[in-house]
């Protein structure tokens, strides 16, 4: 079963409530867990940001939608508990709550248009949206990130082959690797063996020594070019590389570096500009916003 959307949770979460008793989110959440035989993967799943449980997330938002409808009160911190209306409203329970049946509540609807002034006029999502306006920020996070990497590839594929030896320097230096600039920046195309295209500093005491192998290719990189770079490795006697390319891995080629000792890290295009956003190379930030919410613990004893 896939995890239910915030509207299914409505009904559910006002029956909990209405034995006219005070109930903690906490205790409801895994209520309705077990209610929707949610398996350990699904209650584990978080949204995309990692900070919080898409389920919980979901409870949340029920609960916050049905108090504003006037059909649950918060006595205090962290407990629901189940108004006259929506002991009226389970006295002959509808088959389904949702926004549309919320929307014949003036305080709702109230709460609806704040929204949409608040967000300068923007449509509000459908009676029928399944998300949790979270997941709406995320969602659109989400494609906004995936549009940016894939302009930020194409800007590199499109560059010098010397502008993508210096972008491999920036991005392993970002990373914490390489020691000085300096150090990297002599090291990157100068490894003067077949195979190896440079060599970094995987620390900046230089402990141990990471190979590197780049190519700003179209094509898949296949298991030939692996096995040329894993002899190489085995000619310097080293144990670690990493290999970055501006295209893809045949499937082959993935399987090999996963069979052999050495450790050889693959990084095709996509992963590649996924981690210059992450460090911040090649990209600078065009607006900031801070999602923020009511300090509980400022308001209580």
């Amino acid at each position: 079963m896939a995890i239910p959307d915030y509207q299914t949770l409505m009904l559910p979460l006002l029956k909990i409530a209405g034995d006219r008793q005070e109930h903690s989110m906490r205790e409801t959440i895994e209520r309705l867990a077990s209610e929707f035989r949610l398996t350990d993967g699904e209650r584990m799943q978080l949204l995309p940001s990692g900070q919080q449980s898409t389920f919980d997330n979901r409870a949340n938002w029920a609960r916050s939608y049905l108090k504003q409808a006037g059909l649950l009160e918060t006595p205090r911190r962290g407990y629901f508990l189940i108004t006259e209306r929506g002991r009226q409203v389970l006295d002959e329970p509808p088959q389904r709550i949702d926004i549309g049946f919320l929307s014949r509540y003036p305080e709702f609807r109230e709460f609806r248009s704040r929204r949409f002034e608040n967000q300068g006029g923007h449509r509000l999502p459908p009676d029928g949206e399944s998300e949790t306006p979270e997941e709406v920020i995320e969602a659109a996070y989400r494609d906004l990130r995936e549009s940016l990497a894939r302009d930020l590839l194409q800007q590199v594929k499109s560059s010098p082959a010397s502008f993508f030896e210096r972008l491999v320097v920036d991005l392993l230096l970002k990373m914490g690797y390489g020691g000085t600039r300096q150090d990297a920046g002599a090291a990157i195309g100068r490894g003067g063996d077949a195979g190896i295209d440079g060599i970094i500093k995987e620390d900046r005491l230089g402990l141990d020594i990471v190979y590197i192998q780049a190519k700003r290719w179209e094509a898949a990189v296949g298991r030939p070019e692996i096995q040329k770079f894993a002899g190489a490795l085995q000619g310097q006697r080293a144990r670690k590389g990493v290999f970055i390319t501006t295209s893809s891995f045949s499937r082959d080629a993935a399987e090999y570096a996963r069979s052999i000792d050495s450790k050889i890290v693959l990084i095709d295009g996509p992963t590649l500009a996924q981690m210059m956003i992450d460090h911040n190379v090649g990209v600078t930030a065009s607006a900031t916003y801070e999602l923020k919410k009511v300090d509980a613990d400022y308001f209580s004893d």
